[in-house]
């Protein structure tokens, strides 16, 4: 089974904002986060990089093949810094250009366009079409996080029916914690739009692992538009300070809940389509210290 992450972060340096406030590595895997001490890497992460290395090797521990790597205003834009990791890992992932609210240049390497729609200033869609104009002409994917519920739902379903050949994928699985969740998933009865899960084990952290009430929210979610349209994704590294990376995979891929044949969908076969990985094989399965 090719297993594929649909929701992932880099970062070289650290230097974002939130609310207006910075936002910046303070060492052991802590950051100033607009003035309050948050723990935003495993500790062990102690240089505040978050480097590609890293998330390979998790990946390769987990048994992971590709990635899909989305930004976040919070960490800052790292287009140069994921263009040099795509340089050095280009059949294991897809990077996407951040949009902050401006035009769009110098966007050649990059295979889709990051939207953090709930953090834009102007959070009425159809005042950003640049972005999805960009993308619907060079063939690239949107990959976008909404604001809670169906603020901004009415007007991304315009927006798809607009570019019927862009490729939209929904992250943080609706924010599926959050009152009107299902109006996100519905989105998805559009041919071209998709929901990724990254961030789910954070919307359930206070329930945790094996996060039981996200199982029954993605089996909600496939039967209002079918697994063919959900796809996993992890949001690494920040729930990495939670659980494992291999954990986020896990609570899906051991259930009982869910059949093998619609796991393979969730975990791989959709996302290959969508952001259209070639080259992925299956990493080895290596034995660890723990086991017999």
């Amino acid at each position: 089974m090719l297993i594929i992450d649909a929701h992932a972060h880099l970062w070289d340096k650290q230097k974002g904002k939130v609310n207006g406030k910075a936002v910046y590595d303070i060492g052991g895997g802590k950051s100033d986060f607009g003035g309050e001490i948050r723990q935003m890497l495993p500790p062990y992460m102690t240089d505040g990089v978050n480097s590609a290395e890293r998330l390979i090797s998790n990946m390769d521990y987990a048994g992971v093949s590709g990635a899909v790597i989305t930004q976040e205003y919070i960490d800052g834009n790292q287009d140069k810094y994921l263009l040099t990791a795509k340089e050095k890992y280009p059949d294991r992932i897809k990077i996407c250009a951040l949009y902050e609210e401006k035009e769009l240049k110098d966007i050649d390497g990059f295979d889709g366009i990051k939207i953090c729609a709930s953090r834009l200033k102007d959070q009425k869609l159809l005042n950003h079409l640049h972005p999805f104009e960009v993308a619907d002409k060079k063939g690239m994917f949107i990959s976008i996080d909404l604001a809670d519920g169906d603020i901004q739902t009415d007007e991304l379903d315009k927006i798809a029916k607009m570019f019927p050949g862009l490729r939209i994928a929904v992250g943080h699985f609706g924010m599926v914690t959050r009152k009107g969740w299902q109006e996100q998933i519905k989105l998805a009865k559009n041919k071209n739009v998709f929901i990724e899960s990254g961030g789910i084990t954070w919307l359930f952290n206070s329930e945790f692992y094996p996060y039981p009430s996200a199982v029954k929210a993605i089996k909600e979610a496939a039967e209002l538009v079918g697994f063919n349209k959900l796809m996993w994704g992890s949001d690494y590294p920040r729930t990495m300070t939670a659980i494992t990376y291999t954990m986020s995979l896990d609570f899906i891929r051991k259930t009982n809940e869910i059949t093998e044949k619609d796991k393979a969908l969730l975990l791989g076969e959709n996302a290959v389509g969508f952001y259209g990985f070639k080259k992925l094989t299956e990493p080895p399965r290596v034995k660890n210290m723990v086991e017999d």
